[in-house]
């Protein structure tokens, strides 16, 4: 997770890395911190969010340390062209993959805007192919959406937080929202998975921060509304 020496430039499916069938390594079976299986098969009433955010180690012990309503994290790869990539073939930008954290929560405990609100103000999203010191195209800031429902949530959820940026003296964010269909998630190699936890790197690098602006509650204010509202710093960033 460290700054990568090419010119970030997306690949087309042309120039990207031919992939491979199947997954070259394989992946834990359960979560090393909540318990949950990994792969799935997943209960009944739980949904999935995909979020790419930068080093997307640190992006997913932001969701497994959510109070509740998380029933587990996974990392991997989404995005791109090349089929069951390696982390290093992700690095070398030849492969159109994001790393993502994916997120299996129970709505009905924790709904899809309050991972929006958690996945806004945990990184800065308004820079490009980069996250800090992480620069490449696999560090873009990304949602992706695994219904319509999702889509219009997040799409209204981006566009509240470009207000309050702005009004902020922030820049205009590049997070792209897409749908999750067509662009398969690949898990990343087992020892990506939880990385930062206690049994594995509970010190380890993490380059995520925010921009220090908050999105505000969704279920207090309008998202739709023309008026910049929740602008405080958020939660363990500095204030600008």
């Amino acid at each position: 997770m460290f700054p990568h020496s090419r010119s970030p430039k997306l690949p087309t499916a042309e120039q990207a890395l031919q992939g491979r069938s199947e997954r070259m390594y394989s992946v834990p079976e359960r979560h090393t911190v909540l318990g949950g299986p990994l792969l799935g098969p997943y209960p009944e009433g739980l949904e999935i969010a995909d979020f790419g955010m930068g080093c997307f180690w640190g992006a997913e012990r932001t969701f497994w340390r959510l109070p509740a309503g998380i029933f587990t994290t996974l990392v991997g790869y989404q995005g791109g062209f090349t089929e069951h990539p390696a982390y290093e073939e992700v690095c070398s930008g030849l492969t159109g993959h994001t790393e993502v954290v994916r997120v299996v929560y129970d709505p009905a405990v924790i709904p899809y805007e309050s991972l929006l609100k958690v996945f806004w103000e945990s990184h800065d999203p308004t820079q490009g192919f980069r996250q800090g010191n992480d620069v490449g195209t696999q560090y873009r800031s990304t949602v992706y959406t695994h219904t319509p429902a999702q889509a219009v949530t997040a799409e209204a959820s981006r566009t509240a937080y470009q207000k309050v940026l702005t009004y902020s003296g922030h820049r205009t964010i590049t997070t792209e929202i897409l749908p999750a269909e067509g662009r398969p998630f690949y898990p990343a190699e087992g020892h990506h998975q939880q990385y930062l936890s206690g049994s594995k790197n509970p010190d380890g690098y993490c380059g995520l921060g925010g921009t220090g602006v908050e999105l505000g509650d969704p279920f207090e204010t309008n998202w739709g509304t023309s008026c910049p509202t929740g602008i405080a710093p958020a939660p363990g960033t500095a204030e600008r």
